[in-house]
């Protein structure tokens, strides 16, 4: 124990590095006051960010060396390899090699990850997802950096270190974890407006995946594509999951992450090891550079999406995950991912989000790799041979016997050589910057916070829109400070002023004054009801004791393998099960050991048990969670008169009866929920 005059000096040695920032002017770390922590310093309001903009320099940099040795976002991430074929060749656009040839098959390393939470937290988090992508290609490696969401949550870099802060756990008390529910966060958002439309999707179901095999991806920023003759094209890139979009309730979402904190790595580890590979369609959408101000939004523009139904998604090619890591840490934990690292085709636009994060991501890994040498590393190293007069440096591989270490040389015959654009050098799109260096916003449009977060309100489906009013409900629900809600509500009154109503309502605030802005757009790719459905790869839970009919089971479990479903047997103990004509079927799972969140449909069939009160009571909770989950339930002839229906107010999605069982069954579990029992 430390007596008390050791105690107190401590204390008072401590207090000496206690600080504030109430009520003080901002300074950078050399006590130089700034005058804008707004904007980065561009080459006019529309072109590149300037190297001499210092304080976004330190204050990036900084930022990047905050945590060691973790990811100071994106912690939390898991990783396959794949492969990426060309189906629909981009030669007109783009002189990438990988993109332009029928056929053409490229290596893939891709990381899925939450952006909040620590590397221990839970996958189910409500967060936006990376959704991160290596090419191995002919040229070296091209690294395309995609989010869950089409927006981003800023519209320049510069802020991306005060809302990391904001999000992340309270200083003092290091809660909550993995989560946007509480002051900080909201406090922020409320501040800093331009983030209404990120917060829609955040609120959405589309926060909440049920699999990273059922999420798109976006890379948010805008790039130019630029082909053989010189000719440049605005792009941006979308991944689409042939299993279609698909989202877990709040509650499901809360309650998983408590049962199962690696529901999405063990959904991933199970569909690649059953053989349902993961399948993704590559889409980039294109806007001719002589159309660049042709729209309502700035191309430039982060926090806007491009609306499908004005500029088509362009298909690709098909990515296929289809091996998982022998060492998450050798391959996962030392992947690194760099927007910069582009090949000749794919190049850079004046995005400011993208300006900054070319800078960003390789100084975040030189600090947490702890070396320059990073691509010396396995799972980065590129299928191209290198050659560089970089040497040296923390944890370097090869070795270097050339005594020549710099370009422009006779010992060495100039070696190694520049290669010119014509011959596959990377080259620079000689793109036009003028105008006065500037902190402005790179249009007025930039400003425009809620036109398209409007859009995205017009465009849900009556559960979604209840779904996200819920969501916002219970975010803001355990926000403390009432002013920091009351301030929500008034900035979500611009978006719409209904919505904001009945949120104000469940969170104990006035209604807003605010009314939204008039835009009855909508936009139907928006909607998660107009995605893809199928039974392929849903979880069905098999309820069942012994005793069972043996004919009548097989059916329907043969029937759902050759739909694709993958079945979980459930019961009392471990161990085989024995029907009524003395057939054995093996048990997966115990009702202790699975919870019924972890399944996407019920099929129940009854039997015998040891304990059959338990037995049937245990099946009795699992059909009502399934139930009040929205979820498709079979039940088996047998099993009838242990779940009485009757008790249900409405049985939609509940199937049973003998005549085509099998088929309706399906089909139900295809819908995936039932929203008309809400």
């Amino acid at each position: 124990m430390v007596d008390e005059p050791e105690e107190n000096a401590k204390v008072e040695q401590l207090a000496q590095y206690k600080t504030k920032n109430s009520d003080a002017a901002m300074t950078e770390d050399s006590g130089l006051k700034v005058h804008n922590d707004e904007q980065t310093l561009r080459a006019g309001p529309r072109g590149p960010t300037l190297l001499q903009d210092t304080h976004f320099y330190r204050k990036q940099s900084h930022f990047n060396r905050e945590r060691i040795p973790e990811k100071v976002v994106h912690a939390r991430g898991f990783g396959v390899h794949g492969v990426f074929e060309v189906t629909d060749p981009l030669d007109d656009v783009t002189r990438a090699h990988f993109l332009r040839e029928q056929g053409e098959r490229t290596p893939v390393f891709v990381r899925f990850s939450n952006f909040i939470g620590s590397r221990g937290s839970k996958d189910t988090a409500i967060d936006v997802r990376g959704f991160a992508t290596k090419f191995y290609t002919q040229e070296g490696n091209y690294d395309s950096l995609a989010l869950s969401f089409a927006v981003f949550i800023i519209k320049d870099a510069m802020k991306f270190a005060d809302l990391t802060h904001a999000i992340k756990p309270h200083p003092a008390t290091d809660v909550p974890q993995a989560a946007a529910a509480h002051d900080s966060m909201w406090d922020w958002v409320a501040n800093n407006q331009e983030s209404a439309h990120m917060v829609m999707w955040l609120m959405s179901m589309r926060g909440r995946p049920r699999s990273w095999r059922m999420m798109q991806g976006w890379p948010i920023n805008t790039f130019r594509l630029v082909n053989q003759e010189g000719k440049s094209t605005f792009a941006r890139f979308v991944w689409k999951p042939l299993l279609g979009v698909h989202g877990l309730l709040l509650e499901e979402a809360n309650v998983i992450g408590g049962v199962d904190p690696d529901y999405h790595r063990h959904d991933l580890i199970e569909a690649i090891e059953k053989g349902a590979f993961p399948e993704y369609e590559l889409g980039v959408q294109l806007i001719a550079e002589e159309d660049e101000h042709a729209f309502t939004f700035d191309v430039l523009d982060d926090t806007k999406l491009w609306p499908e139904e004005t500029i088509p998604v362009r298909p690709v090619g098909v990515m296929t995950l289809n091996r998982l890591v022998d060492n998450f840490f050798a391959e996962e934990e030392q992947s690194s991912f760099d927007p910069s690292s582009v090949v000749p085709g794919i190049e850079f636009s004046h995005d400011p989000v993208l300006q900054g994060r070319t800078f960003a991501y390789r100084d975040t890994d030189y600090h947490r790799l702890g070396t320059a040498n990073i691509n010396d590393i396995p799972i980065n190293r590129p299928l191209t041979p290198t050659h560089t007069n970089q040497r040296d440096g923390y944890g370097v591989h090869r070795i270097d016997t050339d005594p020549v270490d710099y370009h422009n040389n006779s010992l060495a015959h100039n070696t190694p050589f520049e290669t010119p654009t014509s011959e596959g050098g990377r080259g620079d799109y000689p793109a036009p910057v003028e105008g006065h260096v500037t902190r402005q916003h790179p249009s007025d449009s930039f400003t425009d916070h809620f036109s398209q977060a409007r859009v995205f309100s017009n465009s849900m489906s009556q559960p979604e829109r209840q779904d996200l009013i819920e969501t916002f409900a219970y975010h803001l629900g355990k926000v403390k400070s009432r002013s920091v809600r009351q301030q929500n509500v008034e900035m979500f009154g611009n978006v719409d002023s209904t919505m904001a109503t009945e949120i104000a309502h469940a969170i104990g605030v006035n209604p807003p004054q605010s009314t939204h802005v008039s835009v009855d757009d909508n936009s139907p790719s928006l909607s998660i009801a107009n995605t893809v459905y199928t039974p392929q790869t849903q979880r069905v839970g098999v309820l069942i004791g012994h005793d069972f009919d043996e004919e009548e089971v097989n059916d329907v479990l043969d029937a759902l393998t050759d739909a694709g479903a993958f079945i979980h047997v459930i019961s009392q103990n471990l161990g085989p099960l024995t029907s009524a004509s003395g057939e054995e079927l093996n048990v997966d799972e115990t009702f202790i050991t699975a919870h019924p969140v972890l399944f996407d449909a019920f099929y129940v069939v009854g039997g015998t048990a040891l304990e059959q009160g338990r037995f049937d009571e245990c099946i009795r909770d699992y059909v009502y969670s399934g139930y009040k989950s929205l979820k498709p339930i079979g039940i088996a002839s047998a099993a009838q008169s242990m779940v009485p229906m009757d008790e249900y107010e409405n049985p939609t999605g509940v199937i049973t009866g003998e005549r085509g069982f099998v088929n309706r069954f399906i089909d139900a579990i295809s819908e995936q929920r039932f929203w008309d029992r809400t």
